[in-house]
C-alpha cells in the first residue's frame, strides 16, 4: 500500500491538472457542439428531427467556427484555473500559442470529420458527431494537453511563489513593501 501512496504523491499534481483540463474541455464541448450542430443541422441539441443548417454542405467550415468560439472559453479556463500555478509569460504570447496549438488540434478533428464525410461518404448527424466530436476531439485533446503544458503554460512556479501570488497583502505596510505601482498608503 505504501508503494501506491508514494506513486500517487509523485503524480498527484499531474492527476489534478488532467482533471481540471478535462472539465475545461467539457466546457469547450458545451460551447462547440451546439454551435456546430446548429450550423450544420439547424438543431443545436440534435433532438428530434433535424434539417439542413446554413452550412450543411460545409461541415468543416462549421467545425472551424464552432471550435474558434469554444477556444476563447477554454483559454480562459485553462489559464485561470487548470494552469494558474504556472508562470505567466505574457498574454499575447500565451494567447497566440494557445490558438496555434488549438488550431492543430482542430485540424485533427476536421481531418477525422473530412475523412468521414468525403472518403467514407457518411452524412448523418451521428456520423459527423462521432467523427469530429468523439474520435477527432479525443485525439485532438491528447495533443492539446501535451502541447499546452509543454509550450503555452510552460514552467511551474515554486509552490511558495504560487501561494504568494494568490495572497493579498494584509497591511498597508505590506502593500508598500510589494512593488505594486500603487500610491503609498496615507497614514
Amino acid at each position: 500500500m505504501k508503494i501506491v501512496t508514494t506513486l500517487y504523491r509523485q503524480v498527484e499534481h499531474l492527476v489534478h491538472e488532467v482533471a481540471k483540463f478535462g472539465l475545461v474541455g467539457l466546457l469547450g464541448m458545451v460551447v462547440d457542439l451546439p454551435i456546430y450542430n446548429w450550423l450544420v443541422f439547424d438543431n443545436p441539441l440534435v433532438l428530434g428531427e433535424s434539417s439542413n443548417g446554413m452550412l450543411h454542405d460545409k461541415p468543416v467550415t462549421a467545425k472551424f467556427i464552432s471550435v474558434t468560439v469554444a477556444t476563447i472559453a477554454t483559454y480562459l479556463g485553462n489559464r485561470h484555473w487548470t494552469w494558474r500555478h504556472r508562470e505567466r509569460t505574457g498574454l499575447h504570447r500565451e494567447y497566440v500559442l494557445f490558438f496555434v496549438l488549438n488550431g492543430i488540434g482542430l485540424l485533427i478533428a476536421a481531418g477525422c470529420l473530412g475523412f468521414s464525410r468525403y472518403v467514407l461518404d457518411q452524412h448523418s448527424w451521428l456520423a459527423d458527431n462521432i467523427a469530429a466530436n468523439f474520435v477527432g476531439l479525443g485525439l485532438g485533446t491528447l495533443f492539446r494537453f501535451w502541447s499546452y503544458r509543454k509550450f503555452v503554460f510552460r514552467e511551474e512556479l515554486a509552490l511558495e511563489d504560487a501561494e504568494q501570488q494568490a495572497k493579498a497583502p494584509d497591511t498597508p505596510a505590506a502593500l508598500d513593501a510589494d512593488n505594486t505601482g500603487d500610491l503609498p498608503a496615507v497614514r
